[in-house]
Protein backbone atom coordinates (compact mmCIF):
# COMPACT_ATOMS: atom_id res chain seq x y z
CA UNK A 1 0.00 0.00 0.00
CA UNK A 2 2.61 2.49 0.29
CA UNK A 3 3.93 2.21 -3.34
CA UNK A 4 -0.06 3.10 -4.06
CA UNK A 5 -1.11 6.90 -4.46
CA UNK A 6 -4.22 8.72 -5.32
CA UNK A 7 -8.04 8.38 -6.00
CA UNK A 8 -9.61 5.94 -8.75
CA UNK A 9 -13.11 6.57 -8.83
CA UNK A 10 -15.54 4.87 -11.56
CA UNK A 11 -19.11 4.53 -12.34
CA UNK A 12 -21.76 7.82 -12.84
CA UNK A 13 -20.52 10.47 -14.93
CA UNK A 14 -23.19 13.04 -15.47
CA UNK A 15 -24.07 17.04 -16.48
CA UNK A 16 -26.68 18.44 -13.89
CA UNK A 17 -28.65 20.88 -15.35
CA UNK A 18 -29.88 23.45 -12.21
CA UNK A 19 -32.64 25.24 -12.24
CA UNK A 20 -33.76 26.94 -9.30
CA UNK A 21 -37.39 27.69 -8.89
CA UNK A 22 -39.81 29.75 -6.30
CA UNK A 23 -41.84 26.89 -5.25
CA UNK A 24 -42.53 22.91 -6.01
CA UNK A 25 -45.81 22.80 -7.34
CA UNK A 26 -48.35 20.46 -7.39
CA UNK A 27 -49.18 17.98 -10.14
CA UNK A 28 -50.73 20.28 -12.84
CA UNK A 29 -49.29 23.67 -11.63
CA UNK A 30 -46.55 25.87 -12.52
CA UNK A 31 -43.19 27.12 -11.31
CA UNK A 32 -41.15 29.62 -11.99
CA UNK A 33 -37.73 29.34 -12.91
CA UNK A 34 -35.41 32.38 -11.23
CA UNK A 35 -32.23 31.29 -12.76
CA UNK A 36 -30.53 28.01 -14.66
CA UNK A 37 -26.94 26.62 -15.02
CA UNK A 38 -25.03 23.28 -15.79
CA UNK A 39 -22.73 21.56 -13.62
CA UNK A 40 -20.79 18.49 -13.12
CA UNK A 41 -22.97 15.58 -11.32
CA UNK A 42 -22.89 11.87 -10.65
CA UNK A 43 -20.71 10.09 -8.37
CA UNK A 44 -17.14 9.46 -10.22
CA UNK A 45 -17.46 13.28 -11.37
CA UNK A 46 -18.30 14.87 -8.19
CA UNK A 47 -15.90 12.93 -5.61
CA UNK A 48 -12.73 13.93 -8.11
CA UNK A 49 -14.03 17.53 -9.15
CA UNK A 50 -14.39 18.14 -5.34
CA UNK A 51 -11.09 16.70 -4.55
CA UNK A 52 -9.16 18.67 -6.91
CA UNK A 53 -10.85 22.50 -5.56
CA UNK A 54 -9.74 20.85 -1.91
CA UNK A 55 -6.20 21.00 -3.25
CA UNK A 56 -5.93 17.07 -2.86
CA UNK A 57 -1.69 16.78 -3.46
CA UNK A 58 -2.43 13.00 -4.82
CA UNK A 59 -2.91 11.87 -8.21
CA UNK A 60 -6.57 11.64 -9.16
CA UNK A 61 -8.24 9.44 -11.52
CA UNK A 62 -11.53 8.40 -13.71
CA UNK A 63 -13.45 5.55 -15.40
CA UNK A 64 -16.68 6.08 -17.10
CA UNK A 65 -18.77 5.90 -20.01
CA UNK A 66 -19.87 8.86 -21.70
CA UNK A 67 -21.57 9.69 -25.34
CA UNK A 68 -19.75 11.64 -27.99
CA UNK A 69 -22.01 14.58 -27.65
CA UNK A 70 -21.86 18.36 -26.02
CA UNK A 71 -21.84 17.03 -22.77
CA UNK A 72 -19.75 14.34 -23.02
CA UNK A 73 -16.80 17.26 -24.28
CA UNK A 74 -18.14 19.56 -21.13
CA UNK A 75 -16.91 16.44 -19.18
CA UNK A 76 -13.86 15.65 -21.11
CA UNK A 77 -12.93 19.39 -20.69
CA UNK A 78 -13.90 20.19 -16.80
CA UNK A 79 -11.22 17.31 -16.34
CA UNK A 80 -8.89 18.40 -17.90
CA UNK A 81 -8.65 21.96 -16.46
CA UNK A 82 -8.64 20.01 -13.27
CA UNK A 83 -6.11 18.11 -13.84
CA UNK A 84 -8.26 14.47 -13.47
CA UNK A 85 -6.62 11.57 -15.24
CA UNK A 86 -9.14 11.07 -17.69
CA UNK A 87 -7.76 8.38 -20.31
CA UNK A 88 -9.74 5.46 -18.62
CA UNK A 89 -13.18 7.27 -19.35
CA UNK A 90 -14.78 6.07 -22.85
CA UNK A 91 -17.11 7.35 -25.59
CA UNK A 92 -19.90 5.87 -27.38
CA UNK A 93 -22.61 6.83 -29.72
CA UNK A 94 -24.54 3.96 -28.60
CA UNK A 95 -26.06 6.69 -25.95
CA UNK A 96 -26.25 9.93 -24.90
CA UNK A 97 -24.25 11.09 -21.61
CA UNK A 98 -26.39 10.63 -18.93
CA UNK A 99 -27.83 14.10 -17.61
CA UNK A 100 -29.47 15.47 -14.39
CA UNK A 101 -32.32 18.08 -14.39
CA UNK A 102 -32.07 18.55 -10.25
CA UNK A 103 -34.79 21.42 -9.53
CA UNK A 104 -33.87 23.34 -6.11
CA UNK A 105 -35.97 25.84 -4.37
CA UNK A 106 -34.67 28.70 -3.63
CA UNK A 107 -35.78 29.35 -0.40
CA UNK A 108 -35.34 25.83 1.21
CA UNK A 109 -32.39 24.52 -1.14
CA UNK A 110 -34.43 21.51 -1.19
CA UNK A 111 -34.20 19.43 -4.55
CA UNK A 112 -35.37 16.70 -6.84
CA UNK A 113 -34.35 15.03 -9.95
CA UNK A 114 -35.09 14.08 -13.06
CA UNK A 115 -32.29 11.95 -14.67
CA UNK A 116 -31.58 10.59 -17.84
CA UNK A 117 -29.49 7.52 -17.36
CA UNK A 118 -28.03 7.79 -21.04
CA UNK A 119 -24.36 6.10 -20.86
CA UNK A 120 -23.82 5.03 -17.15
CA UNK A 121 -26.29 2.52 -18.23
CA UNK A 122 -24.42 0.92 -20.06
CA UNK A 123 -21.17 0.93 -18.23
CA UNK A 124 -19.91 -2.77 -17.21
CA UNK A 125 -17.06 -4.28 -16.13
CA UNK A 126 -15.26 -4.34 -19.19
CA UNK A 127 -15.00 -0.64 -19.27
CA UNK A 128 -12.99 -0.73 -15.97
CA UNK A 129 -9.31 -0.58 -16.70
CA UNK A 130 -8.08 -1.28 -13.24
CA UNK A 131 -4.94 -3.06 -13.53
CA UNK A 132 -2.96 0.29 -15.07
CA UNK A 133 -4.01 2.31 -11.92
CA UNK A 134 -1.64 2.31 -8.94
CA UNK A 135 -3.88 4.47 -6.90
CA UNK A 136 -4.54 3.82 -3.26
CA UNK A 137 -8.56 3.97 -3.31
CA UNK A 138 -10.98 2.33 -5.82
CA UNK A 139 -14.06 4.55 -5.09
CA UNK A 140 -17.27 3.03 -7.49
CA UNK A 141 -20.59 4.41 -7.13
CA UNK A 142 -23.11 4.39 -7.32
CA UNK A 143 -25.32 0.93 -6.99
CA UNK A 144 -28.72 0.86 -7.72
CA UNK A 145 -28.22 3.63 -10.76
CA UNK A 146 -25.65 1.60 -12.94
CA UNK A 147 -27.98 -0.55 -14.58
CA UNK A 148 -25.37 -3.18 -16.06
CA UNK A 149 -23.33 -3.64 -12.91
CA UNK A 150 -26.49 -3.65 -11.16
CA UNK A 151 -27.72 -6.55 -12.53
CA UNK A 152 -27.52 -9.83 -10.86
CA UNK A 153 -26.81 -13.29 -12.31
CA UNK A 154 -27.72 -17.03 -12.00
CA UNK A 155 -25.31 -17.33 -9.07
CA UNK A 156 -26.15 -13.87 -6.97
CA UNK A 157 -23.66 -11.83 -7.95
CA UNK A 158 -23.29 -8.66 -10.37
CA UNK A 159 -20.77 -6.54 -11.95
CA UNK A 160 -20.35 -4.93 -8.55
CA UNK A 161 -19.31 -7.28 -6.46
CA UNK A 162 -16.74 -8.76 -9.24
CA UNK A 163 -15.24 -5.22 -9.56
CA UNK A 164 -14.84 -5.11 -5.86
CA UNK A 165 -13.19 -8.51 -5.81
CA UNK A 166 -11.33 -7.56 -8.47
CA UNK A 167 -9.63 -4.40 -6.89
CA UNK A 168 -8.79 -5.96 -4.06
CA UNK A 169 -6.94 -8.54 -5.34
CA UNK A 170 -5.26 -5.92 -7.25
CA UNK A 171 -4.42 -4.08 -3.44
CA UNK A 172 -6.74 -1.35 -3.59
CA UNK A 173 -8.75 -0.20 -0.80
CA UNK A 174 -12.29 -0.65 -1.83
CA UNK A 175 -15.04 2.43 -1.25
CA UNK A 176 -18.32 2.33 -2.97
CA UNK A 177 -21.55 4.82 -2.27
CA UNK A 178 -25.49 4.16 -3.06
CA UNK A 179 -28.25 6.42 -4.08
CA UNK A 180 -31.72 7.23 -2.71
CA UNK A 181 -33.82 4.57 -5.14
CA UNK A 182 -37.12 4.12 -4.10
CA UNK A 183 -37.56 1.07 -6.02
CA UNK A 184 -34.47 -0.82 -6.42
CA UNK A 185 -33.90 -4.24 -4.03
CA UNK A 186 -30.63 -2.96 -1.94
CA UNK A 187 -30.03 -6.54 -0.45
CA UNK A 188 -30.01 -8.43 -3.32
CA UNK A 189 -27.94 -5.19 -5.57
CA UNK A 190 -25.55 -4.29 -3.20
CA UNK A 191 -25.28 -7.26 -0.74
CA UNK A 192 -22.82 -9.49 -3.02
CA UNK A 193 -20.27 -6.33 -3.02
CA UNK A 194 -19.92 -6.46 1.47
CA UNK A 195 -17.25 -8.75 1.63
CA UNK A 196 -15.19 -7.06 -1.18
CA UNK A 197 -15.15 -3.75 0.26
CA UNK A 198 -12.67 -2.06 2.84
CA UNK A 199 -15.91 1.33 3.03
CA UNK A 200 -19.29 1.58 2.30
CA UNK A 201 -21.07 5.44 2.57
CA UNK A 202 -24.62 5.49 2.85
CA UNK A 203 -27.10 8.24 4.04
CA UNK A 204 -29.81 6.99 6.46
CA UNK A 205 -32.44 6.55 3.55
CA UNK A 206 -29.89 3.84 2.12
CA UNK A 207 -28.66 1.73 5.28
CA UNK A 208 -32.47 1.33 6.21
CA UNK A 209 -33.14 0.34 2.64
CA UNK A 210 -30.12 -1.38 2.82
CA UNK A 211 -31.15 -3.36 6.36
CA UNK A 212 -34.99 -3.08 6.63
CA UNK A 213 -34.19 -1.15 9.50
CA UNK A 214 -36.29 2.57 10.48
CA UNK A 215 -33.23 4.54 10.49
CA UNK A 216 -35.57 8.16 10.66
CA UNK A 217 -38.95 9.62 11.06
CA UNK A 218 -41.09 12.73 10.75
CA UNK A 219 -37.61 13.42 7.93
CA UNK A 220 -35.12 13.43 10.88
CA UNK A 221 -32.17 10.64 11.44
CA UNK A 222 -32.01 8.55 14.27
CA UNK A 223 -28.08 7.82 15.15
CA UNK A 224 -28.81 5.04 16.79
CA UNK A 225 -30.57 2.90 14.75
CA UNK A 226 -28.27 4.53 11.70
CA UNK A 227 -25.27 3.25 14.12
CA UNK A 228 -27.14 -0.45 14.59
CA UNK A 229 -28.20 -0.35 11.10
CA UNK A 230 -24.48 0.27 10.39
CA UNK A 231 -23.28 -2.45 12.70
CA UNK A 232 -25.19 -4.94 11.15
CA UNK A 233 -23.83 -4.21 7.33
CA UNK A 234 -20.37 -4.52 9.10
CA UNK A 235 -21.59 -8.21 9.88
CA UNK A 236 -22.20 -8.84 6.68
CA UNK A 237 -19.05 -8.49 5.47
CA UNK A 238 -17.65 -4.71 5.24
CA UNK A 239 -13.81 -4.62 6.23
CA UNK A 240 -12.96 -1.47 7.59
CA UNK A 241 -16.43 0.77 8.43
CA UNK A 242 -19.35 1.71 7.28
CA UNK A 243 -20.03 5.60 7.06
CA UNK A 244 -23.54 7.11 7.28
CA UNK A 245 -24.27 10.47 6.62
CA UNK A 246 -27.63 12.54 7.03
CA UNK A 247 -28.90 16.25 7.64
CA UNK A 248 -28.06 16.04 11.73
CA UNK A 249 -24.77 14.96 10.91
CA UNK A 250 -22.49 11.26 10.48
CA UNK A 251 -21.88 8.30 12.23
CA UNK A 252 -18.84 6.41 11.31
CA UNK A 253 -18.75 2.74 12.50
CA UNK A 254 -15.46 0.74 12.53
CA UNK A 255 -14.88 -3.13 12.87
CA UNK A 256 -12.33 -2.26 15.33
CA UNK A 257 -12.22 0.59 17.49
CA UNK A 258 -15.01 3.04 18.76
CA UNK A 259 -18.28 4.13 17.07
CA UNK A 260 -17.50 8.12 16.08
CA UNK A 261 -21.09 10.42 15.90
CA UNK A 262 -19.98 13.77 14.76
CA UNK A 263 -22.93 16.59 14.45
CA UNK A 264 -23.56 18.65 10.71
CA UNK A 265 -21.31 21.93 10.52
CA UNK A 266 -24.71 24.82 12.09
CA UNK A 267 -24.35 26.83 8.85
CA UNK A 268 -26.44 29.83 8.40
CA UNK A 269 -29.88 29.11 6.75
CA UNK A 270 -29.35 32.06 4.75
CA UNK A 271 -26.10 30.38 3.65
CA UNK A 272 -27.39 27.42 2.31
CA UNK A 273 -28.16 27.27 -1.65
CA UNK A 274 -29.08 23.68 -2.12
CA UNK A 275 -28.13 20.56 -0.91
CA UNK A 276 -26.94 19.08 -4.67
CA UNK A 277 -23.80 16.71 -3.91
CA UNK A 278 -23.51 17.21 -0.72
CA UNK A 279 -23.42 13.54 -0.10
CA UNK A 280 -20.49 13.58 -2.55
CA UNK A 281 -18.56 15.94 -0.85
CA UNK A 282 -18.89 14.46 2.08
CA UNK A 283 -17.04 11.30 0.43
CA UNK A 284 -14.65 13.59 -1.05
CA UNK A 285 -13.86 14.87 2.03
CA UNK A 286 -13.69 11.24 4.16
CA UNK A 287 -11.72 9.78 1.42
CA UNK A 288 -9.14 12.55 1.05
CA UNK A 289 -8.57 11.89 5.13
CA UNK A 290 -8.54 8.09 4.65
CA UNK A 291 -6.44 8.11 2.42
CA UNK A 292 -3.74 10.64 3.78
CA UNK A 293 -3.85 8.29 6.95
CA UNK A 294 -5.49 10.37 9.58
CA UNK A 295 -7.17 9.21 12.41
CA UNK A 296 -10.99 8.12 12.09
CA UNK A 297 -12.77 11.39 13.63
CA UNK A 298 -10.51 14.16 11.97
CA UNK A 299 -11.72 12.24 8.40
CA UNK A 300 -15.39 12.24 9.27
CA UNK A 301 -14.58 15.81 10.68
CA UNK A 302 -13.43 16.96 7.10
CA UNK A 303 -16.45 14.83 5.54
CA UNK A 304 -18.88 17.08 7.50
CA UNK A 305 -16.79 20.41 6.91
CA UNK A 306 -16.47 19.98 2.94
CA UNK A 307 -20.36 18.65 2.89
CA UNK A 308 -20.88 22.00 4.73
CA UNK A 309 -19.28 24.05 2.08
CA UNK A 310 -21.35 22.12 -0.56
CA UNK A 311 -24.27 23.92 0.65
CA UNK A 312 -23.35 27.45 -0.30
CA UNK A 313 -23.93 26.99 -4.25
CA UNK A 314 -26.86 25.17 -6.03
CA UNK A 315 -24.68 23.12 -8.04
CA UNK A 316 -22.55 20.12 -6.63
CA UNK A 317 -19.16 21.64 -6.78
CA UNK A 318 -19.68 25.63 -6.89
CA UNK A 319 -18.51 26.30 -3.76
CA UNK A 320 -16.11 23.47 -2.87
CA UNK A 321 -12.76 25.18 -1.51
CA UNK A 322 -9.20 24.41 -0.11
CA UNK A 323 -9.84 21.69 2.53
CA UNK A 324 -8.22 23.83 5.24
CA UNK A 325 -10.37 26.56 4.70
CA UNK A 326 -13.50 24.72 4.53
CA UNK A 327 -12.43 22.72 8.18
CA UNK A 328 -11.13 25.93 9.42
CA UNK A 329 -15.32 27.38 8.72
CA UNK A 330 -16.69 24.42 9.83
CA UNK A 331 -14.90 24.53 12.61
CA UNK A 332 -15.97 28.57 13.41
CA UNK A 333 -19.52 27.76 12.58
CA UNK A 334 -19.38 24.64 15.54
CA UNK A 335 -20.82 21.77 14.99
CA UNK A 336 -24.47 20.70 16.16
CA UNK A 337 -25.47 18.04 19.13
CA UNK A 338 -26.01 14.57 17.96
Amino acid sequence: MADRRGILAGGHWVIDHVKMIDAWPPQDALASISSERNANGGCAFNLLKDLALMGARFPLQGIGLIGRDADGETILRDCDGLGIDRTRIRQTDAAPTSYTDVMTVAATGRRTFFHQRGTNALLDEGHFDLESSSARIFHLGYFCLLDALDRVGADGRNGHARLLERASALGFLTSADMVSNETADFPTVVGPSLPHLDFLIANEFEIGRLTGRECARDGRANPSAVASAAREVLGHGVRRAVIVHFREGAVLVPREGKEIRLGAVQVPRERIRGAAGAGDAFAAGLLCGIHEGWPPDQALELGNCIAAACLEDPTCSGAIRHWQVSLQNGRQMGYAPL
